[in-house]
């Protein structure tokens, strides 16, 4: 006798429930990845926008570095450090919705700052912007990871390097736009933001759709309970590889938020040229993320974040006491390098907590590049206090924090853990 043929004609069997199921898991839905990809690229060049008006915003309100420290803090402490709370309700109830309606408060937050004429104003206006990416990135990454089926590595590159491109560009804004036509050029951007906001629509939609299709990012619980000494591990492995992504973006922070005054009184570099330097770092940046994934695949996922950080620091430290081109050079590949490992945190960190995809993606890519916003402020305030040449001297040495990672659980037991 058929094992179904208890149910009606009408009633889907548990059997094909499953398949079903199944087949919604394992489908790689690339006009999705594409999409969600698009929207990070329009968000973060967005969030790029604020850091390539610092010397404009710097010029206009006559700032110290000390303020211009405490925008870029506020744009990331909005940005990043309530991702981890907005992942955590999504992965209890998804939350479709915060798709469009984050790009809606970023368009709000960039047409405010075009027209901001007081300091108070632009924290104001740099804070919405980072809400819209905090509502943005856990359900984004939720949605990537719902698109990938099986390519869970491959989404990660196709979402992440859709926002490292857009942050590359923020160097490309200041010389082609806030150059020539000074901070109203930021109104511009509103039409990202709009575009950013009718893709989010149609990605929304269709996450719904999923969801109301059966879709579930968690695996049905064993009844079981996670051996204390395991869950010790776990949380030990969590706080490195926060920590670790908290060093990785103060250094980033250096570069991307300061470089360029470096070159400006060290080399009597025009500030468009400078900005010319930046954006080699974080278009290399970009790069080494699309890589960063089959990489990890090749050599292991916490040997290359231990490779990203460690094999940074040579250039790091010589990038101070190099010439034009050598600098150059040595941007590259310390943008490559260092972001090679960028997806592979967020790939490690899902490992460590299958199930809870937006809590774990906040908390990486949120919480943790946040309080590399931190490093923003001390950066300036050290600047202020005992120079930028001195300040950049020892930054170099942050990378080598990096060796935290030997501390990590190697890819065999990670692999282990997220089986069970």
């Amino acid at each position: 006798m058929n094992s179904n043929s208890n149910y009606p004609a009408d009633t889907p069997s548990p059997v094909l429930e499953v398949q079903e199921q199944r087949n919604l898991q394992q489908a790689t839905i690339y006009r999705i990845l594409l999409a969600v990809s698009f929207v990070h690229l329009f968000n973060d060049s967005i969030q790029a926008l604020i850091p390539a008006m610092f010397p404009t915003l710097k010029d206009n309100l006559l700032l110290s570095f000390s303020q211009v420290g405490w925008i870029a803090f506020a744009l990331n402490i909005t940005s990043s450090v309530i991702q981890p709370v907005i992942g955590y309700a999504a992965d209890r109830k998804p939350r479709p919705i915060l798709l469009p309606l984050g790009m809606c408060c970023t368009f709000a937050g960039v047409f405010l700052l075009a027209f901001a004429n007081n300091y108070a104003l632009v924290i104001f206006s740099v804070m919405l912007v980072g809400f819209g990416s905090a509502a943005f990135h856990p359900e984004g990454m939720r949605v990537a990871h719902m698109a990938a089926g099986q390519r869970k590595g491959l989404s990660q590159s196709i979402f992440q390097v859709g926002g490292n491109a857009g942050q590359s560009l923020g160097p490309l804004l200041m010389k082609w736009v806030f150059i020539p036509f000074g901070q109203i050029g930021a109104l511009g951007f509103t039409v990202f933001a709009a575009a950013g906001i009718a893709v989010q629509t149609y990605v929304a939609r269709w996450y719904r759709e999923m969801l109301n299709a059966g879709y579930t990012f968690r695996k049905k619980s064993s009844g079981g309970t996670i051996d204390p000494a395991r869950r010790k591990s776990i949380l030990l492995a969590t706080v490195i590889l926060v920590f670790i992504v908290f060093v990785r973006s103060w250094y980033g922070a250096s570069i991307g938020g300061y470089y360029a005054f470096y070159l400006m009184d060290n080399y009597g570099m025009k500030l468009d040229d400078a900005q010319v330097y930046i954006f080699i770092y974080l278009a290399a940046g970009a790069v080494g993320t699309f890589f960063g994934g089959p990489l990890a695949d090749r050599f292991g996922r916490r040997n290359l974040i231990l490779i990203s950080m460690v094999g940074t620091v040579p250039f790091a430290l010589a990038l101070p006491f190099v010439n034009h081109f050598w600098a150059a050079v040595l941007l590259v590949i310390s943008g490559f390098v260092l972001l090679s490992s960028f997806s592979v945190t967020v790939i490690y960190a899902q490992m460590l907590y299958p199930g809870n995809i937006g809590t774990v993606s906040g908390l990486i890519t949120g919480l943790a590049f946040g309080l590399g916003g931190i490093g923003s402020v001390v950066i300036g305030e050290l600047i202020d206090r005992i120079g930028i040449t001195t300040v950049f001297v020892a930054c170099g040495f942050l990378p080598l924090l990096g060796l935290l990672a030997l501390l990590l659980p190697g890819d065999k037991k990670l692999e282990q853990w997220a089986a069970e």
